[in-house]
């Protein structure tokens, strides 16, 4: 039987969500702003949660329909057959999205939609689910949109970018699939030596060696699918039978100058289940050599210590100099410089090869692309 779903991921990925999908054979994709609509089976439902490195969580589409006042989505809800899927001993939070509603609260649409399924439960076995807005076994979704709503069902639980590693974030932690989405966008492959001399607490060099040895980004956690009626254990043994490790030694390298974040990523790395050495040291990046003859940089610089810099002047300052030393020592190399700063190609006084629309969470931000030769020189225009 063929199911209907829906994918979010971070606004700027939904092109290599489609990839994604591709790879596992999905059906009727449809490309939307901020996420990724798509069709199959339960097996392909169970893949999705796996292996996707882009998706935010994967929603089942329950029910859709028109309406003119909370009133009509109540009934939508209603009408849903909840008790196909969970029973009320499980507990649920509504989440809502619109765009262009004409309907004036969240809020209360919210409230309608657990009321409908709370009374749905009670008039078909007389009793009621609980709410648990912070970890719920169950999460509902509505969209709505100027003249419909549509009703899914959270097969994921816990987002999936939350992959199971992770205890410590440092100071700026970045989302793993969005971290995930720059590792695809520059290009990076297992064969090529890849360097983070900004690594925080190591989720990008750690989802490049996830990718790199074909570990799915699930293997470490449990979905909430495998709670729900009609989950299939047989089916999702062999979706993770399916899964072969590559375990073949990569030129994977990072370093930051903060004693925390080499902490951290010595501890995610430990739990990480690489099964490969990632080479890492405490050190500036000003003082950071290239660990090979060409390669792939990737980074997500911060402000505040570790950089040493705290004002938009430093800021400046630290860019340019770091623009130098890539210049003098990274010939060969393509780097990849995601900031919410537009300014960064002038700081660097280098002309970017591509820039990349990304957001990380509500910021706007740029995925530079600088390839990098000796004594490169900037084209006087502005960035975009």
């Amino acid at each position: 039987m063929s199911l209907s779903f829906f994918a979010p991921c971070p606004r700027g990925l939904e092109p290599l969500l489609v990839q994604e999908l591709q790879q596992i054979n999905a059906l009727h994709i449809k490309l939307t702003h901020g996420g990724v609509a798509f069709a199959g089976d339960l097996a392909l439902m169970y893949r999705a949660n796996l292996h996707s490195r882009i998706a935010s969580r994967i929603l089942l589409k329950l029910n859709q329909g028109g309406y003119r006042n909370e009133d009509d989505i109540y009934n939508l809800a209603s009408r849903t057959p909840w008790s196909s899927y969970f029973t009320p001993d499980h507990s649920i939070k509504v989440e809502v999205n619109a765009i262009k509603s004409p309907l004036r609260s969240l809020e209360f649409i919210t409230l309608r939609i657990k009321d409908a399924v709370c009374d749905y439960f009670r008039d078909l076995m007389d009793r009621r689910p609980s709410v648990d807005t912070a970890t719920p076994d169950v999460r509902i979704y509505a969209f709505i949109t100027e003249f419909d709503c549509t009703l899914y069902l959270d097969t994921s639980g816990e987002a999936l970018f939350k992959r199971g590693w992770r205890e410590d974030k440092g100071r700026a932690p970045l989302r793993e699939n969005l971290a995930a989405g720059l590792i695809m966008l520059s290009g990076w492959k297992p064969t090529q030596p890849l360097f983070d001399p900004m690594c925080g607490s190591g989720t990008i060099i750690i989802e490049a060696g996830l990718m790199a040895a074909n570990i799915p980004p699930g293997w470490q956690r449990h979905f909430a699918f495998e709670q729900y009626h009609g989950f299939d254990k047989t089916l999702w043994q062999k979706v993770l039978n399916d899964v072969k490790i590559d375990k073949t030694p990569r030129a994977i390298y990072a370093s930051d100058i903060s004693a925390y974040a080499v902490k951290d990523i010595e501890h995610n790395l430990g739990r990480s289940g690489l099964p490969f050495s990632v080479a890492f040291e405490q050190q500036n990046v000003l003082d950071a050599m290239p660990p090979g003859k060409d390669g792939v940089l990737v980074c997500n610089p911060p402000y505040g210590e570790r950089i040493d810099v705290t004002t938009s002047e430093e800021y400046a300052v630290f860019f340019k100099q770091w623009a130098d030393h890539l210049k003098a020592n990274f010939a060969g190399w393509n780097a990849y410089i995601l900031t919410s700063d537009r300014d960064t190609p002038k700081y660097m006084r280098l002309s970017p090869t591509k820039k990349t629309p990304l957001y990380n969470g509500a910021l706007d931000c740029r995925l530079f692309e600088f390839k990098m030769v000796q004594g490169s020189a900037r084209k006087e225009k502005p960035a975009e």
